[in-house]
């Protein structure tokens, strides 16, 4: 397995161009199940979930082809021919519980295998399956396997989650757009990736009220088309290299990189001591003076994203003070706790709760294990900080969610490679 060789201590300078979002990009690749028209995506990143849902709606029968030489616009459409998603390809990614809804709404019918991906805690899928069966799907479990038919059609209804679920705001707002009648989504997820994947249903052709809001009322339609619609900038991406600079004493330009998405991240590290500025297309960030320590919580969009929580926590390790991080989304969030750790940093986990005690003069460098996506970058913004050698290991999971992320700090300033297994 590959790993990153890092050797910390350098500030990072320069540009970092911020691509499409992985987050948006999965369920708008989803939503190409709903039309037998091209739907094409630009701005799409290149990643290995990416990798993962395209071989996914390809054995669906879908042609998933690159439109241009970068392969960063993909034209996704075509017939149905299987309507299983096997075991082999989900899991790998959580996200493939996405071609659920689209499936039952277009063909009357879907085998879904149980979901995998990062091993961060339960992320049961029963909002998916009990929104579903309320626009009357009828839904039994076998074998690891969710089998879904709605030979009638699926028939509009009003859902109220008891929590916002991004994925399940996902597949069942897919799902509505061709339901017989009105859907109402109440107390939906407002992430701007759903507000990209409503604005481009409606560019399919959906009828949806409410984006951006957290109530979405839907009127089925008989059918979607094909339209092009450009994928947004990664909030993810953009707040992890905004750490890269502050950890570092550094200062980048993130090209494409959006304020306005990054939301409660931006005010975080405002509070933290780090300036953030919008010029030139993007973000210019930089570390101000000392950082100081900050409390956070993990809780829904608009709150502070649980994505960014693992990022923020390699910052307060060289923060000056005490911080306090809750993660109030996922129950086993805090893998890359005793990893930090075992580079001098000092932090105790109490259920969910972390507290860190800065350590101003540094980290020390150290082999690390990653055990998740996000972890993944939060051990290597230590290691961009720390004295001496980091070997971060398991990095095919940063590979999930950032594109050739080693190349980029490298033009940046960092001394980091790729070291193969």
């Amino acid at each position: 397995m590959d790993r990153f060789r890092i050797r910390g201590g350098r500030p990072l300078s320069g540009d970092i161009t911020i691509g499409g979002a992985k987050n948006a990009a999965l369920p708008l690749m989803a939503a190409g199940l709903l039309t037998a028209e091209r739907l094409v995506l630009t701005n799409v990143p290149k990643l290995a979930d990416i990798v993962t849902m395209r071989l996914l709606l390809e054995q669906h029968g879908v042609a998933v082809e690159p439109a241009t030489n970068d392969g960063r616009t993909l034209s996704i459409g075509g017939p149905i021919t299987n309507t299983e998603a096997p075991y082999d390809i989900v899991r790998k990614m959580r996200a493939s519980i996405l071609v659920l809804g689209p499936l039952v709404a277009r063909t009357g019918e879907a085998r879904v295998s149980l979901p995998g991906g990062c091993n961060i805690g339960a992320r049961p899928v029963d909002l998916h399956l009990k929104g579903l069966e309320q626009m009357g799907a009828t839904i039994t479990l076998d074998g690891g396997y969710i089998a879904a038919t709605a030979p009638h059609g699926l028939k509009g209804t009003t859902i109220v989650f008891p929590f916002p679920s991004v994925g399940a705001t996902e597949n069942l707002l897919m799902a509505a757009a061709l339901a017989d009648g009105q859907t109402v989504l109440a107390n939906v997820a407002r992430e701007p990736e759903i507000t990209d994947l409503a604005d481009c249903l409606v560019a399919m052709g959906a009828r949806i009220t409410g984006i951006g809001s957290d109530r979405l009322t839907i009127e089925g339609v008989k059918a979607l088309h094909g339209a092009t619609h450009p994928i947004i900038a990664d909030r993810i991406e953009t707040g992890s290299y905004a750490c890269a600079a502050a950890i570092t004493g550094g200062a980048l330009h993130l090209r494409n990189g959006r304020l306005d998405h990054l939301g409660a991240v931006a005010r975080t590290l405002r509070e933290a001591g780090v300036e953030m500025i919008e010029e030139n297309g993007g973000l210019t960030v930089r570390r101000l003076n000392g950082l100081h320590g900050i409390d956070f919580i993990t809780e829904p969009y608009p709150g502070f994203p649980t994505d960014m929580q693992a990022q923020l926590m390699a910052l307060m390790c060289v923060a000056e003070g005490a911080s306090m991080i809750t993660e109030n989304i996922f129950e086993d969030r805090f893998g890359h706790a005793p990893e930090l750790n075992r580079m001098g940093a000092n932090i105790k986990v109490h259920g969910a709760s972390a507290i860190v005690r800065g350590k101003p003069g540094g980290l020390s460098g150290a082999p690390v294990m990653a055990s998740d996506l996000r972890a993944s970058f939060g051990l290597v913004l230590a290691g961009l900080s720390a004295q001496g050698t980091t070997t971060v290991n398991r990095v095919y999971h940063l590979d999930r969610g950032y594109e050739t992320a080693e190349l980029k700090l490298a033009a940046c300033g960092a001394d980091i490679e790729r070291v193969g297994g």
